[in-house]
């Protein structure tokens, strides 16, 4: 959810340190995922970078930030559940669906906890939802927000997001706590929003945090300050998770030195197993592809340098 930038054609090939793996860096609140992995290109030197996830300037918690080879297994990482606590406050909407934005309507009806519990399930399984106009959704090739922010009238069609669970925390008066496990393209502001609405009454994002995606936990992350001070103090594997770290739910697959060669360079071969699908090819405890079998036939798709 959010916001995010495209590199363009043409640039010349980045200089920098050779780092492989993953680093889980709890983005703080006025940044945005960009500055967060500027930041980190600069601490770390690594050569190429990437993150798996965007999050608003206005949200915090996990932003997993991808080193050198890692940048392979970003489209894994962006498929993952993800786990949001986040905060309604009732009686208003806003532009943007957060604290950001401009009010443009209000409401005097605060829902009771009882009518919050019993509203939940609606919103669970695959629903349709509305992408908010601040987002970073394309419109005839131009960012919504950007569009939004000229003051153009956007409105975004439905589509199908998926919700796995959507449990209340806390529940005052004027607002209410939650914690969401959601699929792939879910907007929190805009479930905020919808929420609200099938309440009877109006409701923005207050406060967003982001405590999970994929593997990669709160317990697994760190502050840009910590790195900072990691990365002239210790060997990047001592802050750095794995490349397959993300694939841990991917069978692996052990081959010999021989066929690990022949696969790094792009060759299929035979092995004598007759499952089927994406496996994750292993030569002593190193990370060499991502193959497809079929047949007893295994076809590399995605090949590691590390």
């Amino acid at each position: 959810m959010g916001r995010s930038d495209q590199g363009g054609r043409g640039q010349r090939k980045r200089k920098g340190v050779k780092i492989d793996g993953w680093v889980v860096i709890d983005k703080p609140l006025g940044l945005t995922s960009t500055q967060v992995v500027g930041r980190v290109r600069r601490l770390t030197g690594a050569a190429k970078l990437g993150h798996g996830g965007t999050l608003d300037p206005l949200a915090s918690g996990v932003l997993p930030i991808a080193l050198g080879e890692a940048t392979k297994t970003i489209p894994f990482i962006m498929e993952a559940r993800k786990t949001y606590h986040f905060t309604v406050r009732w009686g208003q909407d806003r532009n943007t669906d957060d604290a950001e934005g401009e009010v443009v309507a209000t409401s005097a009806h605060r829902p009771s906890p009882e009518d919050i519990e019993a509203a939940l399930p609606a919103f669970h399984g695959v629903i349709m939802q509305r992408p908010p106009a601040f987002s970073a959704i394309k419109v005839a090739g131009q960012r919504a927000y950007d569009l939004a922010r000229r003051g153009e009238e956007v409105t975004l069609p439905a589509r199908e997001v998926e919700i796995f669970a959507l449990r209340l925390l806390e529940a005052a008066t004027e607002e209410a706590r939650f914690e969401v496990e959601c699929g792939k393209g879910t907007y929190v502001r805009a479930l905020a929003r919808d929420l609200a609405h099938s309440l009877g009454t109006c409701g923005y994002v207050s406060h967003l945090r982001r405590t999970k995606v994929g593997p990669f936990g709160l317990d697994r992350s760190i502050s840009l300050d910590k790195l900072e001070k990691l990365v002239h103090s210790a060997p990047h594997r001592d802050w750095s998770l794995a490349v397959e770290t993300v694939l841990d739910d991917i069978l692996a697959l052990a081959v010999t030195a021989g066929d690990a060669r022949r696969l790094s360079q792009g060759q299929s071969i035979r092995v004598p197993d007759r499952r089927q699908g994406l496996v994750r090819i292993m030569h002593e405890d190193k990370l060499v592809a991502l193959a497809e079998l079929k047949q007893g036939l295994l076809k590399p798709v995605r090949v590691f340098n590390l």
